[in-house]
């Protein structure tokens, strides 16, 4: 790999890391207070602060790398997730967590070797309209789904959301420099999907399980951008490479499920406990 590739990877293993970190972090904050008492623990604020550069983060590994492997290296925050929650929440480690651990590490260094340097391409001709009036679309839906939507639904459209994102930020990322990439109208996309993601997530969390809805929500976000990314974006896979890096995504893919329905990604969602009597 270049040396821009290898930043480009290490920015986004630095998300996922960060992505970890701030659920465990907001999981504990929130069993130290209740209602919008929430808002003022500083471990939630601090959450909210890492979770912000982790985004930045993953914007930065996309102008470099495919979509297929940033996606999967952010999936892979689940790692950080079950591993940070057995040892500061006391969660439960099962045996198969452990084996999924070790299977996404390894997935992810397969497809960092089979994807390499691969800065972002020109879109082709009529993306940014796709992207805009997908998010409306995905906006549309997620309004009309939260007050009743089914919890299997709602992580669909988060996954969507968060695909949308990504799939946004790549073409956005071929304009050049910075400043020219958030000046792109494709951009807004970037905003609106993120936002349907975030909601449609939550309000999935609060009707459904938690291992069922990030479940849905890690194959959503990592299969669709994938595809968009190959099929549209330039997206390409090293010569001879090809077998390998398909099996390290249904191995990574499969890792992430399992480690979704992990008892420790569990304890990251469970209600905050009542506060001790005076």
């Amino acid at each position: 790999m270049t040396v821009a590739a290898t930043v480009a990877l290490a920015a986004a293993l630095a998300a996922a890391v960060g992505y970890g970190v701030s659920t465990v972090m907001q999981a504990v904050g929130t069993r130290r207070a209740r209602g919008l008492a929430v808002a003022r623990q500083p471990l939630v604020l601090a959450a909210l602060a890492i979770d912000g550069a982790a985004w930045l983060l993953s914007l930065a590994a996309l102008d470099r790398l495919p979509l297929f492997v940033v996606q999967t290296v952010l999936a892979s925050s689940l790692v950080v997730v079950v591993l940070l929650a057995a040892r500061v929440l006391g969660a439960r480690l099962r045996p198969v967590d452990a084996a999924a651990v070790a299977a996404v590490v390894a997935a992810l260094v397969v497809l960092a070797a089979g994807a390499g340097d691969q800065p972002a391409v020109a879109p082709p001709p009529g993306f940014t309209p796709a992207v805009l009036s997908a998010g409306a679309v995905l906006a549309g839906a997620a309004v009309a789904a939260y007050r009743a939507g089914p919890p299997a639904l709602l992580a669909c459209l988060g996954g969507l959301g968060y695909s949308g994102a990504a799939v946004a930020a790549r073409g956005s990322h071929a304009a050049g420099d910075l400043l020219a990439t958030v000046l792109q109208p494709s951009a807004a996309a970037v905003v609106v999907c993120g936002a349907v993601g975030t909601v449609s997530y939550l309000r999935a969390l609060e009707r459904g399980t938690v291992g069922a809805v990030a479940a849905v929500e890690a194959v959503v976000e990592v299969v669709v951008p994938g595809a968009v990314g190959v099929a549209l974006l330039g997206d390409t896979v090293r010569t001879g490479w090809a077998a390998p890096v398909a099996g390290a995504l249904v191995v990574a893919v499969a890792g992430c499920v399992v480690l979704a329905a992990s008892p420790a990604n569990a304890a990251t969602e469970q209600a905050p406990e009542a506060p001790a009597a005076a």
